[in-house]
């Protein structure tokens, strides 16, 4: 490192002329904040201003003197397809086809299961990201089981080659959660779908930090959850993604009274409601989807693409900040430099890196460790300023340097 004085110089002045020019920067005053770097956003979202409010209504009027007449006067009961038709354009998709309710585990189960019945006789096997999130993987393994089914594991860059006349539904990734990589949506479905197969995508590190386009690119399934870059709160619902064209035929394993075409007639048998509602169990956890309505406010007004340029934009500056401020050889990004491959964190491998993150937090740094040796930094477009990434790559050098 040459004059790191004058070159830091640089680097701050060049972070508020960024935030000075930034047009996502009016957006954190929407969120309360300290005086801490907050880059574990992919992990769980930072509280945006209107919820506390919006939650003690919630609370105070709403259940303490309407109670039950708020699942009707407060529009509680009709909240999963509300609140979905806020996320809907967040994900590239149009109104009716984003329920909210359950864990995305639980949506992961449904749209699993659903998508093997979709795809018919003579298909017995699902393809999962073999480097996927540790629940997914339970999950598909206990579809595969329950549906009698062969789970086949595979990377995502092999999964084109090994689709066949076997495979029922593969379950994908778009951003990896280790290591920030994105993954071809259009590319990857278009394979799925021309192998007659139904492809069902998890969103959950990608929704709210860049375009994912489900209708534009023919998904047919997704899921995901709202307490990373949507910020909905710790425990918040997560959300079922069922195509249009699919919504007549989509046989969820979890049929519930809340998903019942009738769902106060206490019938016997059942009937599907009509449209991706069908996807809802039971009865919806209220207090948390209506903090989560509250919090999607902070993107009224707000592009996606405008978000994902200022998410490029900070993870290219934190990189250059790294490379100058860490000294030589302490650090290596396993994110993939290439715009089109990249979401919207940096995870670089440290040796020691648990006890490197937990110097970070002491000194104001905020983001997360993955064992063995990954130091994962998330970058949330709306609250996250240039001269916060400025400062986060300092602080790693002076940690990693002391």
């Amino acid at each position: 490192m040459s004059e790191p004085n004058g070159r830091r110089s640089e680097l701050v002045a060049q972070a508020g002329k960024r935030d000075a020019e930034d047009p996502l920067a009016g957006k954190r005053s929407a969120f309360v904040l300290d005086d801490v770097v907050y880059l574990d956003g992919n992990s769980l979202g930072a509280l945006p201003a209107a919820v506390p409010g919006r939650v003690a209504d919630v609370v105070r009027r709403q259940w303490g003197r309407l109670r039950i007449r708020s699942w009707e006067e407060s529009g509680w009961w009709t909240a999963p397809e509300r609140i979905g038709d806020r996320i809907a354009p967040l994900v590239g998709a149009g109104p009716g086809q984003v329920v909210v309710g359950d864990s995305t585990s639980v949506n992961v189960f449904k749209a699993l299961v659903a998508a093997v019945r979709l795809a018919g006789d003579g298909r017995d096997e699902i393809v999962v990201d073999a480097t996927t999130f540790p629940t997914d993987g339970y999950i598909a393994g206990s579809a595969a089981r329950l549906t009698g089914c062969t789970l086949r594991p595979v990377p995502p860059g092999e999964v084109a080659s090994v689709l066949s006349g076997r495979t029922a539904a593969v379950l994908l990734n778009h951003v990896d959660y280790r290591t920030g990589r994105l993954h071809d949506l259009p590319g990857l479905t278009a394979a799925v779908r021309a192998a007659g197969a139904v492809a069902v995508w998890d969103l959950c590190h990608s929704a709210g930090a860049l375009p994912v386009g489900l209708d534009e690119h023919g998904v047919d399934l997704a899921v995901g959850c709202t307490y990373k870059y949507l910020n909905g709160g710790p425990g918040a619902p997560a959300y079922l993604y069922v195509r249009a064209g699919l919504q007549d035929r989509f046989d969820s394993p979890l049929p519930g009274w809340n998903s019942h075409a009738e769902p106060f007639g206490m019938r016997g048998s059942y009937e599907p409601a009509r449209g991706a509602v069908r996807g809802r169990v039971g009865t919806p956890d209220i207090l948390s989807m209506l903090a989560l309505e509250a919090a999607l406010e902070v993107w009224d007004g707000v592009s996606v693409e405008a978000v994902r340029a200022k998410s490029l934009a900070l993870t290219d500056f934190f990189l250059e900040c790294v490379a100058e401020y860490v000294p030589a050889g302490r650090v290596e990004s396993v994110t993939p430099l290439a715009h089109a491959e990249r979401g919207s964190q940096v995870a670089l491998r440290c040796p020691g890196a648990g006890d490197v993150m937990r110097r970070l937090v002491e000194r104001g740094v905020v983001g997360d460790f993955r064992a063995p040796d990954i130091l994962r930094f998330g970058f949330t477009p709306l609250y996250v300023g240039f001269a916060d990434v400025e400062r986060a790559g300092r602080v790693l050098g002076e940690v990693l340097t002391t």
